[in-house]
């Protein structure tokens, strides 16, 4: 196959594009199905607004990448090594994630304000000082992001910085979550058996239907308010070392 020429605005079916010159490129609003990127190295590309459906970034790495309001469907990231992409000082605000292979991915210093995951597969993906706010007039920082329905086992969100955002439906199965701020998120119907959450802020949080075996209420920086259905109290009783009895 000859050079693909690469611009803003263009659409691409079924096109093996390994090899192709991505640094700087400016991919504004292209739209691309069924494409196969390889090992990509998408240094400083512009891909605000651009759209992606069923295609594969096999050990890709994106960094300094413009992905503001992107789209991803069921897209395929994770190398058949176990190797996942990298995003690096990416702007990922408003992005969208929608029933993505992000296993191993690893997220690094990217702006993320309302970005959205939804039924992604993001087992042991790595959030290293990913920022989910933003601020506004006269200093009013605002936080939003949402990852519905993802798989985050051995995730690592150590300090991560997600309050008031919707986890709801997700597993969180021995996630790392040491000093994480999630008050006021919704994590209703998670599952948190064994997640690891010392130091985590849960004030406000909404637990009702969730999975807490293992979860020490006494290990958090705060679960003010914190909101749970009447047969979870047994469960986060015993994990402060209680011994309760049906009477």
């Amino acid at each position: 196959m000859g050079e693909v020429e690469l611009g803003a605005g263009r659409r691409y079916e079924d096109l093996d594009l390994t090899g192709c010159h991505w640094s700087d490129a400016d991919l504004t609003d292209a739209e691309f199905e069924r494409c196969a990127f390889g090992a990509a190295q998408l240094q400083g590309a512009g891909l605000q607004g651009a759209r992606f459906r069923r295609c594969r970034f096999d050990g890709a790495r994106f960094a300094s990448a413009d992905l503001r309001e992107a789209r991803f469907e069921e897209c395929q990231f994770a190398h058949a090594q176990a190797k996942g992409v990298q995003f690096a000082f990416c702007r990922l605000e408003e992005a969208r994630f929608q029933r993505c292979e992000l296993s191993f991915a690893r997220f690094e210093r990217c702006e993320a304000y309302a970005v959205e995951m939804d039924r992604c597969n993001l087992r042991g993906a790595v959030f290293l000082r990913v920022d989910f706010g933003r601020v506004f007039g006269r200093g009013r920082a605002l936080t939003s992001g949402s990852l519905r329905g993802c798989n985050l086992e051995l995730a690592d969100l150590n300090g991560v910085g997600l309050a008031g955002c919707d986890l709801s439906g997700s597993s969180l199965r021995e996630t790392v979550l040491y000093d994480a701020d999630l008050e006021g998120c919704d994590l209703r119907g998670c599952d948190l058996v064994q997640a690891l959450t010392t130091g985590a802020k849960l004030a406000r949080a909404d637990l009702r239907q969730a999975q807490l075996a293992g979860l020490d209420l006494t290990q958090l920086a705060s679960r003010e308010d914190l909101k749970i259905s009447l047969d979870q109290a047994a469960v986060l009783l015993a994990g402060m070392g209680l011994d309760v009895h049906a009477a």
